[in-house]
C-alpha cells in the first residue's frame, strides 16, 4: 500500500514565543524531551520495517522540532529508505542546515514559516537559499495576520520566482475579519489563498483521512487526521493494517491545509502532486 503518516509526538515546545501560539510559552524537562526522543525512535524504526509499503512521512510538531538532533537523524535516516517516498517537516527554519548533507536531499520537503516578530528577513531568506542550494525543495509562508501583510510582500520580493509563498489565513483571532481588499492583497501573493479561507464543507465527504492517509502520536496512536479525535488503532498493534478503510468525514466543516487537502473532491492532489505534503503546486500558479 502507499500510506502517508502526519506524525505528532508529544514535542510541545518552540524556541520561538510568537504570542498567539502557545507552544512558544512552555520549555520541556530533560525527561519530557528524553520521552519525545524514544517515541521518535520507535516510530522511524516502524517505518523501516514497513517494506512492503511505499510509506510517506509529514512530522507535524506542536512547536519547533528542527532544533533538536533526533529529528534531523530521523530524518536522515529514513530519507535513505528505498520504500520511503517523501518526508516532509513544519518549521521555522531557524536550526543549521548541515545535517542535510547526510541526508537524501531529494527525497526531502521542507515547510517553512516566516515569522516577522523573531527573526530577520535576511536571515530567513538566506536559509531558504541554502535550501535551494542544497536540492531541497520547499515551501514558505507567513501566518495570514493582517499586520504582517507588508513583510510579506517584502518576503515575495526577496525570493526566487520559483518558490511557493503561503498565506494561513486567520480564521480565529483576527481582530478584525479580512476585507475584500485584505483578500484581495493576500491572494496577489497566494492565489490559494482563498481556498485557505475557507471552511470547506467535509461531513459525510470521501477523504483520505484513516485510509491511505494517518495522523500518529508518541504513543502510535493513530487517527484518521489530526482534526477527529476518535483513535482508529494503534500502529504498533500487529493487525493494525486492518484499521486503514475508507470513512466519511465525521466534522462539518475542514479549515486547516493538512486536513482539507486530502479531501477528494476538492482534488488538491491534482494541484500539488507530489509536493502535497511540502506544500508546494505542481505548477507555479504563483507566476
Amino acid at each position: 500500500m502507499k500510506l502517508t503518516v502526519l506524525y505528532r509526538g508529544p514535542l510541545s515546545s518552540c524556541n520561538y514565543g510568537c504570542e498567539y501560539c502557545p507552544f512558544g510559552k512552555w520549555k520541556h524537562t530533560e525527561e519530557e524531551l528524553a520521552k519525545d526522543r524514544a517515541d521518535l525512535e520507535r516510530f522511524v524504526a516502524w517505518v523501516e520495517a514497513r517494506t512492503q509499503d511505499t510509506v510517506s512521512v509529514f512530522f507535524t510538531p506542536w512547536g519547533e522540532a528542527l532544533i533538536w538532533p533526533w529529528y534531523q537523524e530521523a530524518l536522515a535516516r529514513l530519507s535513505h529508505l528505498p520504500h520511503v517516498g517523501r518526508l516532509a517537516i513544519q518549521t521555522n527554519l531557524s536550526c543549521n542546515l548541515d545535517w542535510v548533507a547526510q541526508a537524501r536531499a531529494d527525497k526531502l520537503g521542507i515547510w517553512a514559516t516566516y515569522h516577522p516578530e523573531w527573526t530577520r528577513r535576511h536571515r530567513f531568506v538566506a536559509q531558504c537559499a541554502k535550501l535551494t542550494e542544497l536540492g531541497v525543495r520547499h515551501s514558505v509562508g507567513v501566518v495570514g495576520f493582517l499586520r504582517f501583510t507588508d513583510e510579506a510582500e517584502a518576503l515575495r520580493a526577496e525570493l526566487p520566482a520559483d518558490t511557493y509563498l503561503w498565506i494561513n489565513a486567520v480564521k480565529d483571532g483576527q481582530e478584525e475579519p479580512y476585507t475584500a481588499e485584505d483578500v484581495a492583497r493576500f491572494t496577489r501573493l497566494d492565489p490559494l489563498f482563498p481556498v485557505n479561507n475557507t471552511r470547506h464543507p467535509s461531513l459525510g465527504r470521501a477523504c483520505r483521512g484513516g485510509e491511505s492517509v494517518i495522523s500518529v502520536d508518541g504513543e502510535g496512536t493513530a487517527r484518521r487526521c489530526h482534526f477527529i479525535d476518535e483513535p482508529i488503532g494503534n500502529i504498533y498493534a500487529p493487525d493494525f493494517d486492518s484499521a486503514l478503510r475508507p470513512r466519511p468525514c465525521a466534522k462539518q466543516t475542514c479549515g486547516c491545509h493538512i486536513g482539507y487537502v486530502h479531501l477528494e473532491y476538492l482534488e488538491l492532489d491534482r494541484v500539488f502532486g507530489s509536493g502535497i505534503l511540502e506544500r508546494v503546486p505542481a505548477t507555479p500558479l504563483w507566476k
